[in-house]
């Protein structure tokens, strides 16, 4: 058996094993001398300046005014710092209702957010011109131009594979299978990484959230569909078509049924409620009272989640009895994700997680009932921008990755 040849260790293979590594400690850290570089990387001083020239060239790092270096006399040090404004990146959350983007610099930095509302869109142009637009705004409320972009990650509601191929298995999935991706490089210039939202937002409480320093993690959107992403020692899990941590098999978990999240089923329940002309509650105020008598409320009554939660907080027994059937409904969810793939820490995520804080107490008590390995469960702080905060550390990954072949743009 014949072994692969060995690539040899050629002076500009080393070079750019160096840069690599300098690069990855001062992405990372604050100023630095060059002393502080030598004792990290264990390279020599001579080494460690010709490769941080070469950073600076490229525009990667820049050198500040030198100053004293407290262990030695003589000359000062050199100092040098990453250049997180020598690129920005894109983070974009396409949902099914509203896309949001987020232009950041390379610390992740948030430098400008725009938005558009989907819910009226009808073909796959219509969405693709409506995140365009947000696109243009977020570029043009910060003055940057397209070529200082290095790369944007995205976000949709369907599995998406290593590749970027979106699973069209199921209708709703189908939706987002568009080229979207394609068409915004064809606009714009830079490539755009198409990922699973929930892994998205698995990669944004892992950086961001609550879910810092916890590798074995689950993030759940809980919105108006249950959907997570799940992490494993650190590392992302896709599975082999993108399909890991999908939900669909909820629809044969007894006492769940569907993929319904916690807003559509908080709705739905105090829908059917309400239909009911004898259900007293405080929530008839909010969509028109019904006199005695009258016709009883159709099922598509327009009450939504957030008031029936208020309702709840406020003692309103209906209420409070829809948020218990949920909260039973979400810690057999929780429980399935525990069981399979026995997490630490149980994120709720999406724009419906706030409100469910209330939900914990209950969702904790059961979990013991479920599994003997129950997690912890908490509500994300990310907000509603739990996806496009993952989508920039996405972006922000690809940037590490493949830094010393990027060209940088700078600005005149």
């Amino acid at each position: 058996m014949t072994s692969a040849p060995a690539i040899a260790a050629t002076p500009a293979l080393l070079r750019r094993v160096n840069a690599g590594k300098l690069l990855g400690i001062l992405s990372s850290a604050g100023v630095m001398t060059g002393t502080g570089l030598i004792q990290a990387t264990g390279l020599t001083r001579a080494t460690v300046h010709a490769v941080c020239n070469d950073l600076i060239e490229m525009g990667w790092v820049v050198e500040l005014e030198a100053g004293r270096d407290d262990s030695s006399v003589g000359r000062p040090s050199r100092r040098f710092e990453f250049n997180s404004r020598a690129g920005y990146v894109l983070g974009i959350d396409i949902g099914a209702g509203r896309t949001t983007v987020l232009l950041a610099d390379l610390r992740g930095e948030t430098v400008a957010k725009a938005g558009r509302s989907l819910s009226a869109v009808k073909t796959p142009a219509e969405r693709t011109a409506l995140v365009h637009e947000a696109v243009v705004e977020a570029l043009a409320a910060a003055g940057i131009a397209d070529s200082q972009v290095l790369a944007a990650g995205a976000g949709v509601a369907a599995p998406v594979d290593r590749a970027g191929n979106i699973l069209v298995d199921d209708e709703f999935w189908r939706r987002f299978d568009t080229g979207l991706g394609s068409q915004l490089t064809e606009l714009h210039g830079w490539p755009v990484l198409l990922e699973n939202d929930a892994n998205l937002a698995v990669l944004g409480e892992h950086w961001r959230g609550e879910g810092q320093g916890v590798d074995d993690l689950a993030v759940l959107l809980a919105g108006e569909r249950f959907g997570s992403g799940l992490m494993d020692s650190g590392r992302l899990l896709h599975g082999s078509r993108g399909g890991a941590g999908e939900m669909l098999y909820l629809k044969l978990v007894e006492g769940v049924g569907t993929t319904h999240g916690i807003a559509r089923i908080v709705r739905d329940q105090a829908a059917q409620l309400l239909a009911d002309p004898a259900t007293r509650t405080s929530l008839r105020a909010l969509v028109g009272d019904q006199p005695a008598g009258a016709a009883p409320l159709p099922p598509t009554t327009a009450i939504t989640a957030e008031q029936v939660f208020a309702a709840a907080s406020d003692g309103d027994e209906v209420a409070l009895g829809i948020l218990r059937s949920v909260a039973t409904r979400t810690a057999r969810v929780v429980a399935t994700l525990a069981i399979l793939v026995n997490p630490e820490l149980v994120v709720l995520g999406g724009a419906v997680a706030e409100a469910a804080r209330q939900l914990l107490p209950e969702i904790e008590q059961q979990l013991a009932d479920y599994t003997s390995t129950p997690p912890r469960v908490a509500v994300s702080s990310l907000g509603d921008a739990i996806v496009s905060v993952g989508a920039v550390r996405h972006a922000l990954n690809y940037v590490e990755q493949h830094a010393l072949d990027l060209e940088l743009t700078r600005p005149g």
